[in-house]
């Protein structure tokens, strides 16, 4: 027979049981602990085999991404399919796991890729990137990117060449994609 008598105490099972273990434990605390365990289980492989949450330091993709903002990584982008021009991806540029940079894919496999007076060139020809807000004054020769490597830099371009991290990425480097 199932009593209420209030709001905190409720008749299960012949024991009077409080609201809030009913509420959270259930009438069948293996079963509750059974699905506290797969749903622990299920957040731990997605935060580490599906998305990635980075935190943005920096202003390097500034308007893209501002230094302090959250955003995820989609780990899994790239596991059909290959990075196109465009994309903002997470990159592994050091050793280390847990030190990742995003940049924006602006070169892909097999193209020249370089600046001349302020504009990225591929193949010969200015590219248009309407994502790029502020000029900058850079001039790199062009490189002939192999087989597997992309060229990624920041949007924030009015930074000086040499305080932005930018470059050849191989293709394994990159974990995913930006996610917005």
């Amino acid at each position: 027979m199932l009593k209420f008598r209030g709001s905190a105490w409720n008749r299960i099972g012949g024991a009077n049981v409080p609201l809030w273990r009913r509420v959270l434990v259930g009438r069948n605390p293996r079963r509750t602990l059974l699905r506290a365990a797969a749903l622990g289980l299920t957040v731990f492989v997605v935060l580490r085999y599906v998305v990635t949450p980075v935190r943005v330091q920096g202003i390097s993709m500034w308007p893209t991404c501002r230094d302090g903002q959250w955003a995820w990584v989609n780990r899994l982008a790239y596991v059909w399919s290959e990075p196109r021009r465009g994309d903002v991806v997470c990159v592994r540029f050091t050793a280390g796991e847990h030190v990742m940079l995003l940049k924006r894919v602006v070169g892909l496999p097999g193209e020249r890729v370089g600046f001349r007076n302020g504009r990225l060139h591929v193949d010969g020809r200015p590219l248009d990137e309407p994502y790029v807000k502020s000029p900058c004054d850079w001039e790199e020769p062009e490189r002939v990117l192999g087989p597997g490597e992309y060229y990624v830099v920041g949007d924030n371009r009015a930074m000086p060449r040499e305080d932005h991290v930018h470059g050849i990425a191989e293709r394994w480097r990159i974990v995913g994609k930006l996610i917005r």
